[in-house]
């Protein structure tokens, strides 16, 4: 690990660089104090790790016992701005894994969009204790009969799904059935972002998430 940025009395932030398959991988890593859980959670295929859910959940899950691990994939550390096959993306996410299972705590593997299907995808394979699938793409806008259910369906472990209420990529009422948690962000476009008109604040809605998650994760056992 290098850089270390800051730190407090619950959390202290480090960068690593992790050699994969796929390329060098950057994580960030916001480390509780006293951790019982290991969240990583990666970019969709359209932004990176400054994303908004992200950075919020980076901010609030260390003060309980969650350590953060934010990951920066290789094609995003390569400075593409067009990600690669889903199956390069398994690839870099599988070569990440050990980095995040260093410490031997459960890690819940999880992402936003792109991210969140790598995460379904790879979970029983790499061993997550978990899935955190935020703005999980059920189809692409505009083309509902092209599902991407059977990712999620199948990800075998306990998973939570966090959707904005206006997500062009699969709204709440959308989804399946199925052996997975849904907490729906009210007014929410993909990035999670409200209008002004809407009935909650910005920041109203990121605590939506944050709570969600921090509830959820101190439910795992």
């Amino acid at each position: 690990m290098t850089n270390v940025t800051k730190g407090s009395d619950a959390t202290t932030e480090t960068v690593e660089t992790v050699e994969t398959e796929a390329g060098p991988a950057s994580i960030t890593w916001h480390t509780a104090k006293k951790a019982r859980l290991v969240l990583a959670v990666s970019h969709g295929a359209g932004g990176g790790i400054e994303a908004r859910d992200l950075r919020a959940l980076a901010a609030v899950l260390p003060a309980h016992g969650v350590t953060v691990a934010r990951v920066e994939q290789p094609w995003r550390v390569a400075g593409k701005k067009l990600a690669p096959a889903p199956r390069t993306l398994d690839l870099g996410w599988r070569g990440i894994w050990p980095a995040l299972a260093e410490s031997g705590l459960p890690v819940v593997s999880g992402g936003r969009s792109a991210g969140a299907r790598v995460a379904c995808r790879t979970a029983a394979e790499v061993g997550a204790h978990a899935v955190l699938a935020l703005s999980f793409p059920l189809h692409p806008p505009g083309k509902p009969e092209k599902s991407r259910a059977a990712e999620l369906l199948g990800s075998g472990v306990p998973t939570l799904v966090v959707q904005g209420g206006n997500d062009p990529f699969g709204r709440p009422g959308e989804f399946p059935e199925g052996p997975y948690e849904l907490v729906e962000v009210p007014y929410g476009d993909h990035g999670f972002a409200v209008p002004k008109r809407a009935e909650i604040t910005q920041e109203e809605a990121v605590a939506v998430i944050t709570d969600a998650v921090v509830e959820w994760t101190g439910s795992l056992g």
